[in-house]
């Protein structure tokens, strides 16, 4: 798939059809989100994947913005503690978050490739899906992403260009 394509094309999916993701191809989109950028080549991220249907239940309940019903779900995480050690104070309050945005662009875009349906949440209780999937202290979910095979491809919506853009100091 071209670049541009997947850029234009991917959306998100909040309906999903009931087909497992095979392993194989979760471990591609996991391999692509590993190679975002992060400050200092920090590399903190953490990935915590869910398939089990009843896991994702219990996900659910404490992620408003989980909707639909997907096959896998993918905890983005960061390592706090390291991104402190590694980066300071910035590390842990700028570069931790940027760098998992950046991850996850590249894990739905990946997916996307893939056919694949996606949906980044950040509607969600972080302490509650961090008890839920026993992650270590120090490490904290920062996004999820719901993930299965698209039941639906909804429309792109407009894209607004005026306005949004300058370009040097006279703003041209």
């Amino acid at each position: 798939m071209e670049l541009w394509e997947a850029i234009r094309g991917r959306r998100s999916v909040r309906a999903f059809l009931n087909r497992a993701v095979p392993r194989e191809t979760i471990e591609r989109l996991l391999e692509a989100a590993t190679w975002a950028p992060s400050g200092g080549n920090a590399q903190t991220w953490r990935f915590v994947v869910i398939t089990d249907p009843a896991e994702i239940r219990s996900i659910k309940i404490v992620s408003p913005g989980l909707l639909g019903d997907p096959t896998a779900v993918i905890a983005i995480c960061q390592d706090l503690v390291q991104a402190r050690a590694k980066g300071g104070p910035l590390g842990e309050t700028f570069l931790a978050p940027v760098d998992a945005a950046m991850a996850t662009q590249n894990l739905l875009l990946a997916a996307y490739a893939e056919g694949l349906g996606t949906c980044a949440i950040a509607s969600f209780h972080r302490h509650g899906v961090s008890r839920l999937l026993k992650i270590p202290e120090g490490i904290e979910p920062i996004l999820l992403v719901s993930l299965g095979y698209p039941a639906q491809s909804p429309p792109a919506p407009p894209r607004r260009q005026e306005g949004v853009f300058t370009f040097g100091a006279n703003r041209e």
